[in-house]
């Protein structure tokens, strides 16, 4: 395995390789794939539209081709740099005629003026032959090549770079297929190095991660598709993710690498609340989704100190906080971290667990009816009931957070045994969740569900009978997807204050924020976000 801390050359040489007003020289590539020249054509302005640099035409995609005509029709009517690809299906591509003739239709796109065009290394030394001496002057040859099953070695990779060179190649490209996560780096690390231009990505989610960063490591150009899961290979951003949710423009050298690990993980909001977050505080920083098999691992691989920070998700929460060389103590006792943070000074990773300051933060905005943070130094969980439903991560995490805050915890849970020993462990008391229907000892009662009884699609579940509610001043769901589950609806239905567990997200979200950035959290904004969703 290569360590992450040796992916990186250094920001100087690759500042000399950026240029323009903006933070990267990376080019967006627009893939047009249709089965008609005139759709072709109506992409194209699209793909101008939307942003593109130039745009790839796969002329593989088209139902019937006639190359002299449908070529000068296409690379005439383009408005934008051309790229044209004819990919055989041998190397992934819809063409299964004569080698010849799909040769002889590249090098006639060629002499209509294609900027660019892509041959499989497997002809390239061919091709390069019969365009000798004819090669326009500002023409330059794409030499490709696709891996479908896995991402070589390092030594491997560069062996591939080096024939491709060898072929006459303008500029290289490699794709190769993303096992796990950390395959990426080995692609980076050639990326970083290389002396010619280089196109280099890692196919399919576990390697989005290349298309985003494609431009910090000096990758030449990078595809984001015109329609959002219209992809011409497996793993590809849309155009207007890649310029808008994760600002690739602005996307450099020295910028800083932060992301959700998680398993799934591309559900996730949080890419959009912070890359949008960052790029309004002028932050030099980039959120992305890391789909995570082995968070040891990964945090061993990509040791840089670019990458800076992490939110962890579900599964890896537990395992995470022993990757950590410091933990909070109140993550220690929870046992859980869902933030990483590596410290600019040593390294080092400092975990903590932002889970449960959200929830009771939002839990104590409501008590206080307002969303802005109160001067008063008590908190207004002091002396109330406050029963916790479920006794996995996120019940523990609350359970700590509200008897830190002076509350007398209540532990329910469908196995009574599960809710005892954590009962035991933060000092209260346990219920099975059968008999929390009828537990009411007192009038104005906290109540807080941690499972995930009432997500989609079981929207119609609860924890608790809609009559038991009455006895609760204030009711909070974990559950956001719903944002309204049926808890909550019964539970304002019944007079107590609701809190969503957007509120949580949201809360959970401004610490992170803070620890990443060293940036005071813009409140408003977060709540302006995810307001839309």
């Amino acid at each position: 395995m290569e360590s992450g801390n040796v992916l990186l050359a250094s920001s100087a040489a690759l500042q000399m390789r950026s240029g323009g007003a903006r933070n990267n020289s990376t080019l967006v590539c627009a893939p047009v794939m249709a089965d008609s020249v005139d759709k072709m054509v109506t992409n194209m302005d699209k793909a101008k539209r939307e942003g593109a640099d130039l745009v790839e035409i796969r002329l593989d995609s088209l139902k019937s081709f006639d190359p002299y005509e449908d070529l000068k029709t296409l690379i005439k009517e383009c408005p934008l740099p051309t790229l044209v690809t004819y990919r055989p299906t041998w190397e992934g591509g819809q063409y299964d005629g004569d080698e010849k003739t799909r040769l002889d239709a590249l090098r006639l796109a060629m002499e209509f003026g294609a900027d660019y065009i892509d041959v499989e290394l497997q002809v390239a030394h061919e091709f390069n032959d019969s365009i000798y001496g004819k090669k326009p002057e500002k023409f330059k040859l794409i030499v490709s090549s696709h891996n479908y099953l896995d991402t070589p070695s390092v030594e491997d990779l560069g062996n591939l770079v080096a024939r491709i060179q060898a072929t006459g190649a303008d500029i290289v490209k490699i794709a190769t297929t993303a096992l796990e996560i950390i395959d990426v780096a080995r692609v980076f690390q050639i990326t970083v190095h290389s002396q010619v231009p280089i196109i280099a990505m890692v196919m399919g989610e576990r390697g989005f991660l290349s298309r985003i960063l494609s431009p910090k490591f000096g990758g030449f150009l990078t595809f984001g598709t015109i329609e959002s899961g219209v992809v011409s290979a497996p793993g590809q951003p849309s155009m207007k993710d890649l310029l808008y949710l994760y600002n690739f423009r602005h996307i450099g050298p020295d910028t800083k690498v932060f992301g959700i690990i998680g398993k799934p993980v591309h559900h996730s909001k949080s890419p959009i609340l912070y890359n949008e977050a960052f790029k309004s505080a002028g932050f030099n920083g980039v959120y992305v989704p890391l789909l995570v098999d082995d968070v040891s691992t990964f945090l061993q691989t990509y040791s840089s100190s670019d990458f800076a920070g992490f939110s962890c998700t579900i599964p890896h929460k537990e395992a995470a906080l022993k990757c950590c060389d410091e933990v909070d103590p109140v993550a220690k006792s929870i046992g859980a971290v869902n933030c990483i943070v590596r410290r600019p000074s040593d390294g080092k990773l400092f975990g903590c667990n932002t889970d449960y300051v959200g929830a009771i933060s939002a839990i104590e905005d409501g008590l206080r009816g307002s969303h802005n943070i109160s001067n008063t130094a008590n908190s207004p969980l002091a002396g109330k009931l406050f029963v916790v439903i479920g006794a996995g991560g996120a019940g523990k995490a609350l359970a700590y957070g509200a008897k830190e805050k002076g509350a007398r915890v209540v532990i329910a849970n469908r196995t009574y045994d599960r809710a005892r020993e954590l009962s035991d462990i933060v000092g209260g008391d346990a219920l099975s969740l059968a008999d929390l229907e009828n537990f009411h000892p007192e009038d104005g009662m906290i109540l807080a569900n941690t499972t995930s009884i009432g997500m989609q699609p079981k929207v119609d579940e609860t924890p608790i009978p809609k009559h038991a509610l009455r006895y609760y001043s204030l009711v909070f769901d974990a559950v956001y997807t719903p944002k309204m589950t049926r808890l909550l609806r019964e539970a304002e239905e019944s007079g107590a204050i609701i809190v969503t567990g957007l509120e949580m997200f949201i809360g959970q979200a401004y610490e992170q924020f803070e620890r990443f950035t060293g940036l005071p959290a813009p409140k408003e904004l977060f709540r302006k976000i995810m307001a839309k969703y």
